[in-house]
């Protein structure tokens, strides 16, 4: 197994990893919808979504993949009456064929944070 780290995204805010490789694979951490340079949270579960994103992003080029190469999505929602905004900032970053997805509402996200994701994507 690899890790995988990049300062253009949060590092990680415990005993893991931003992401690793193996198999063939990239598997990132659950990234929240952090401003890297600032530390601080988007405004509202829309804005959260589009820095969890680019964070994503950030971490799989790290990787040398990229979002084209995602099979899997896993979002978690602190509210699931957010997934029409969410899915509206989802649908800005993914084409299709889009990646199998599974949303999934939670009582609480680390630092109190509206939304979650994490991808699986091929290496290249």
């Amino acid at each position: 197994m690899k890790t995988i780290s990049t300062e253009n995204a949060p590092g990680a805010i415990g005993p893991y990893s931003q992401a690793a490789e193996a198999g063939g694979f990239i598997f990132t951490s659950g990234q929240l919808g952090l401003n890297p340079q600032t530390g601080e949270f988007g405004e509202g579960v829309a804005e959260q979504a589009r820095w969890s994103l680019n964070n994503v992003k950030a971490i799989l080029e790290a990787a040398g993949s990229s979002l084209n190469n995602v099979v899997k999505t896993t979002i978690f929602l602190k509210d699931m009456n957010d997934f029409a905004a969410v899915n509206e900032v989802y649908s800005s970053f993914f084409q299709q064929p889009y990646p199998a997805r599974s949303t999934i509402e939670v009582a609480r996200l680390p630092k109190d944070a509206l939304v979650e994701i994490e991808t699986i994507a091929l290496k290249a």
